[in-house]
């Protein structure tokens, strides 16, 4: 059957999701779960936008050993420089080179005839092929270029010394017939089309991205490109979990398939939605909370009498299990050992007794303790954030005729105890007004939400801040059965990653990209 290799752009694409900041080893964290999941090629970023980025690609190329690395670089010699830079030390490395190609990108961005655009784009390939053995181009906008055009300019990047020609729709204008048809125009027109991979890169502007991809592959595409949970610029990318899906369900009828390890996808989804702050809905096809979630009564008797009635994919087959529950405040570490392994967790000494005794304590705050709970308390802490403070305890005030007021203790780096006392509109607003008084930080407040990580009154609640200082911003998460107290965390969180991204080398540039 024919293979359809899987590009992720989540750590570039995705990364361009308004309110996402991922720090370097969250990029690496997130890049070594993608190369279990077994995703071909893996774009890091775009190391021309700032030294950070440029520093987190080069960490995430050094750290992936069985997936080609790959940075993006507009058509200039000075990217494709920083690029050669980033990608020292990988094991497969290969460039993403990017121009616009469509007649309002070449009249309005670039002002640019077509003969000037066909030489810019050569001559970026042709420097990149000096130092790449890899080398993807993508005409931006290809959606809305002409499809003669399209032809010639795929041509000259095959001339040049392209590996992968890849098309972007990239403000998600096309429907699944129109892009279909761009790839069996290039298959049917542009000689040696043959040589070269074929790759599908879409938006979800108006909900096509999925449908479109499929379509290309139908029609001759060797590769797609998207993203985990489909997040991205503006509505998102193709989401690879649904295409992943969708080939294998109906090999019937796509007669193609990916090489992922399909078990890693719910593992993949949860640790990218923890990491980026940005909730997967519960009606999100394959990864959503709902998607194997039956509540009607006739599909509650299907379902009893044959689960294939109502359930065209098995939970088990991207790495989920039917039951929910288990473990109690009454459990040992041998049975929490047991049950991490089962839920694909295999802890050192030193970590397990940090996760039995973060369980513990939550057990005792819970009724019960659902494997929603343990995958939060776990994947709370793959990655430290720099802690240049710690909350030490709060306490809060609150009454309907009163003015709320909280009190924080926090730890400093230095190890110092620092106590303040605010009032506020709020007890939110409490609490962030005595951690200000501490931190002497100026921050505003852009954006304070707030879920339930499983069911129940007692239920863990996990609120995600943004912080904005001046032109940088931070996202923060905190984790507790009680909300004020995860408010707090949250918020301590993003401050430290505001302090920490102050004494970087370079503040990364978000541009809309293809």
């Amino acid at each position: 059957m024919r293979k359809i290799y899987i590009f992720d752009t989540t750590l570039r694409d995705g990364e361009q999701s308004p309110g996402v900041n991922l720090n370097t080893k969250e990029k690496v964290e997130i890049a070594l779960q993608l190369e279990k999941l077994g995703v071909d090629r893996i774009e890091a970023g775009f190391p021309a936008a700032s030294p950070g980025d440029l520093a987190a690609v080069n960490a995430v190329a050094r750290a992936v050993k069985d997936a080609s690395i790959i940075g993006l670089s507009r058509s200039r010699e000075q990217d494709i420089d920083a690029v050669r830079e980033a990608l020292q030390g990988a094991q497969d490395p290969c460039i993403h080179l990017f121009l616009a190609t469509s007649p309002i990108h070449r009249k309005h961005k670039l002002r640019m005839e077509k003969a000037q655009v066909l030489e810019t784009a050569e001559r970026a390939i042709r420097y990149a092929k000096q130092y790449f053995n890899k080398i993807e181009f993508s005409p931006e906008d290809a959606g809305r270029t002409e499809l003669d055009f399209l032809c010639e300019v795929t041509e000259m990047a095959i001339k040049a010394g392209a590996t992968v020609v890849n098309i972007p729709d990239t403000v998600g204008y096309m429907n699944p017939q129109e892009f279909g048809n761009i790839f069996k125009t290039l298959k049917e027109n542009v000689p040696n089309i043959e040589t070269i991979q074929l790759s599908a890169h879409c938006h979800d502007d108006l909900g096509m991205a999925t449908a479109n991809a499929l379509s290309a592959i139908l029609n001759g595409a060797d590769q797609v490109e998207g993203t985990i949970n489909g997040i991205g610029e503006r509505a998102g990318n193709t989401a690879l979990e649904e295409i992943a899906l969708a080939l294998a369900t109906r090999p019937d009828y796509f007669g193609a398939q990916t090489t992922l390890n399909l078990k890693e996808i719910a593992k993949t989804s949860r640790l990218v939605s923890k990491l980026t702050g940005m909730v997967v809905p519960g009606n999100k096809a394959i990864v959503g909370a709902n998607a194997f979630a039956h509540e009607s009564g006739i599909h509650q008797d299907g379902m009893l009498k044959e689960k294939t009635t109502y359930e065209i994919i098995s939970p088990d087959t991207i790495g989920l299990k039917d039951s929910k529950l288990v473990l109690g405040k009454h459990s040992g570490r041998h049975a929490f050992r047991e049950k991490l392994v089962d839920l694909g967790y295999e802890l050192e000494e030193t970590a397990l007794n940090e996760a039995f005794a973060k369980f513990k304590d939550l057990a005792d705050r819970k009724k019960n303790v659902t494997d929603e709970d343990l995958y939060a308390l776990l994947e709370a802490k793959l990655v430290d954030s720099p802690e240049v403070y710690a909350l030490e305890a709060i306490q809060v005030s609150y009454g309907n005729q009163s003015t709320p007021s909280a009190s924080v203790r926090i730890r400093k780096e230095d190890g110092s105890i620092a106590e303040e006392v605010a009032i506020g509109n709020g007890s939110v607003d409490a609490i962030y007004n005595a951690i200000d008084k501490v931190t002497q930080e100026t921050v505003e407040l852009e954006d304070y939400s707030i879920q339930s990580v499983s069911q129940g009154k007692d239920a863990q609640g996990e609120v995600h801040v943004v912080l904005r200082e001046g032109e940088d911003s931070a996202t923060g998460r905190g984790l507790s059965t009680d909300i004020l107290e995860a408010s707090a965390r949250a918020y301590i969180d993003a401050l430290n990653r505001l302090i920490d991204k102050r004494k970087s080398p370079g503040r990364r540039d978000k541009m809309s990209l293809i």
